[in-house]
């Protein structure tokens, strides 16, 4: 395995890419998944970022992990302009990582998944400098914050991506956000979530419906936030809502085409 760092306007990315051999020709070009781990915009959970890539490692993917702006630093779009660079730079350089640049997925927990969403909800805002080679082909959001107003919204991820801005925190409610040309989605969220209720996604898979956008949502009846991986070694283990890997993982090869 080959590891790879590069910085996206400022934020690190690391990069861990499979070993290449000419005995694999089928496997020389693999799909991507950038991670975005969580943590309310105020700092990224180590249970979301390597755990989560050794699992889509195993399935033959290119997996990179991006350390967005947090805290302080994460007002004005900027962690939404840092992924949306990590994704444009990862089709810019696909042959040299050996990327089909057509099947990049974004993956994100809770506040990281508020990040992967607004990437597909706002990649074609010209407002905000994005550009089409920024737009994932598939969205994959777990337990994701969704709402920054009403009763449902995460108050504190709110607070830190709008850095105080109330206009910048209406566009990035993102309910309101979706159009026929969002990503194609899988969410998942688990039942008992007293941080970020269900409704977040429940209400999301509704407007994707609506759009005509595809997806697959699973709303397991047990599972609190943060379980990550749902296994011991990330000290959440969670049997029932384990089940999002396995289905996951073969929503994106269908969606990709894809047998690793």
């Amino acid at each position: 395995m080959e590891i790879v760092s590069f910085q996206a306007l400022g934020a690190q990315v690391r990069g861990h890419l499979q070993d290449d051999y000419e005995t694999l020709a089928a496997h020389k070009v693999r799909p991507a998944l950038v991670i975005c781990p969580g943590g309310a915009y105020r700092w990224r959970s180590p249970r979301e970022k390597d755990p989560p890539a050794f699992e889509f490692l195993s399935m033959g993917y290119q997996v990179f992990i991006l350390e967005y702006s947090c805290a302080e630093q994460a007002g004005e779009c900027r962690p939404l302009r840092e992924l949306a660079e990590t994704v444009r730079l990862l089709r810019e350089r696909h042959e040299a990582w050996h990327i089909d640049p057509d099947k990049i997925a974004v993956l994100g927990f809770s506040a990281g998944g508020h990040l992967a969403a607004s990437l597909g909800a706002l990649w074609n805002d010209p407002a905000l400098g994005l550009t089409p080679e920024s737009r994932p082909d598939t969205l994959v959001l777990c337990y994701p914050v969704i709402a920054t107003r009403g009763r449902f919204a995460h108050e504190e991820s709110a607070r830190w991506v709008s850095g105080g801005d109330e206009a910048l925190r209406d566009q990035l409610h993102l309910w309101d956000r979706v159009t026929a040309d969002f990503p194609p989605t899988f969410m998942w969220h688990g039942g008992e979530d007293a941080s970020v209720p269900p409704e977040n996604s429940l209400l999301l898979a509704v407007e994707l419906k609506k759009h005509g956008v595809p997806f697959e949502y699973h709303l397991f009846g047990s599972g609190a936030h943060g379980i990550s991986t749902c296994t011991q070694e990330v000290e959440t283990p969670e049997e029932a809502c384990r089940a999002w890997l396995p289905l996951c993982k073969g929503w994106l090869n269908r969606r990709f085409e894809y047998t690793p």
